[in-house]
């Protein structure tokens, strides 16, 4: 079960990523562009917490890598919410 929250997890961040990418690209707003490169890195956070909890068990802790994407993408949609603002 908990690796089907997972993968539904990694897909709903994915889709809203392509969402607000899409959306960037018709009207050209800066935030929608650091929102959808949040979302991508929550999407990448999620597929390695399914590769970490599902394929690798019992194998190597990723749990300090799995916290990169999540960063990256929380630190740019801070970014885009402090420095972009009109």
């Amino acid at each position: 079960m908990a690796a089907t929250v997972y993968v539904l997890c990694a897909l709903a961040a994915f889709v809203c990523a392509w969402l607000l990418g899409r959306s960037y690209l018709r009207s050209h707003l800066r935030l929608l562009l650091w929102s959808s490169i949040c979302f991508a890195g929550l999407a990448l956070n999620n597929v390695m917490l399914f590769v970490d909890k599902v394929i690798i068990p019992h194998g190597a802790d990723l749990s300090a890598w799995r916290l990169v994407p999540a960063a990256l993408g929380i630190g740019a949609l801070v970014y885009g919410l402090v420095w972009e603002a009109d």
